[in-house]
């Protein structure tokens, strides 16, 4: 074989390669961009979350407090509708 027929086909075979790993890097480009939608989607969701669970901290106190109210005055309660009731007699 002749040196410019090897020069050209060594060109032929790296035009080729050049083409054939641009083709595969368009196909990991779109893989990207549909895994950065779907990442964006989740970062939404995300901080719609955080957004609904910042007030839990105040709800959590609100109810504590009526939890404490309702077990200070539960044990009255109970003795009293158990007296009504004639179950005890104090």
């Amino acid at each position: 074989m002749s040196t410019g027929l090897l020069y050209t086909l060594s060109v032929v075979e790296v035009v080729i390669l050049v083409a054939v790993l641009g083709i595969y890097l368009l196909a990991v480009a779109q893989g990207l961009k549909a895994i950065v939608s779907t990442l964006s989607e989740v970062t939404f969701g995300a901080r719609a979350v955080e957004r609904q669970l910042k007030a839990t901290p105040a709800n959590l106190r609100g109810l504590n407090v009526g939890l404490t109210d309702a077990a200070t005055v539960l044990p009255d309660l109970s003795d009293a509708l158990d007296r009504r009731a004639g179950k005890r007699t104090d």
